[in-house]
């Protein structure tokens, strides 16, 4: 049997009707807690911070703002996600948006993302020269 072949943007997608629930931000990282129909719980946990696009401007970390942008993302609705090299991860939310693309001085470790939660034990971790962001190599 043939291994499963990593396609972008697939287990990302199946985050579209998510809900954002909960925002944790963990000494460097922060996680993004969604909830679902059914019993997936899934979690974008991101070692690089993502850029954060409300209605009032953008935001990056460190920035001001920056922590309140990303909190009042909390009960948006996932409506598109997009995964591609040269632009790495990216959520539309019906409120805003989050961009994942770090450049490789904001590179804090070995890992950019991952994404957990499912149910059926799907996972993804994005690190720099890999997949969707082969061009951070």
């Amino acid at each position: 049997m043939a291994a499963h072949r990593y396609m972008p943007n697939e287990l990302l997608g199946r985050l579209v009707g998510s809900r954002l629930y909960s925002v944790n931000f963990v000494y460097d990282y922060v996680q993004l807690q969604f909830d679902r129909l059914g019993s997936d719980s899934p979690i974008l946990t991101c070692d690089a911070m993502p850029t954060v696009t409300v209605v009032n401007g953008t935001y990056v970390d460190g920035g001001p703002g920056y922590a309140d942008a990303l909190r009042s993302l909390i009960t948006a609705t996932v409506v598109s996600t997009e995964e591609a090299t040269g632009t790495g991860l990216s959520l539309e939310f019906d409120t805003g948006s989050l961009a994942l693309h770090p450049t490789l001085a904001e590179l804090t470790g070995p890992e950019i993302a991952n994404l957990t939660g499912f149910t059926d034990g799907q996972w993804m971790c994005w690190r720099p020269g890999e997949d969707s962001f082969e061009d951070l190599a």
